[in-house]
């Protein structure tokens, strides 16, 4: 019997733990949408309204989430529901260790549906 094994290795784009941190966000209740990343490299490279900013050293992930939250939300409930799945999302996902998610609050969206 023939055992195969593989001597290649698997990389990932930025825009692949871009999207996971920014669906696992979003799919936290209260988040209403991402907010512009402002600035940096992200902008510089064409990445400036995707919410989320990472950078990886040495298999750690350091993710900044930039979120416009619904008005009728406890901040910090969500917050650390927002940053526990993500950290999650990334580990599970990628087997990367995430250093910090940090949560940035750009605003809160009081639009009514009607």
């Amino acid at each position: 019997m023939t055992d195969y094994r593989s001597a290649g290795k698997t990389t990932l784009t930025p825009e692949v733990l871009l999207t996971i941190a920014r669906m696992a966000a979003l799919e936290v209740e209260g988040v209403k949408r991402m907010a512009p990343v402002k600035g940096g490299v992200n902008s510089l490279l064409g990445r400036g309204n995707d919410g989320v900013r990472i950078v990886v050293e040495d298999s750690n992930a350091f993710v900044d989430l930039y979120l416009v939250l619904d008005s009728d939300v406890n901040i910090r409930e969500v917050s650390r529901t927002v940053q526990q799945t993500v950290a999650r999302a990334i580990a599970e996902m990628t087997g990367l260790e995430v250093g910090h998610v940090n949560i940035h609050i750009e605003d809160i969206d009081y639009s009514t549906e009607a």
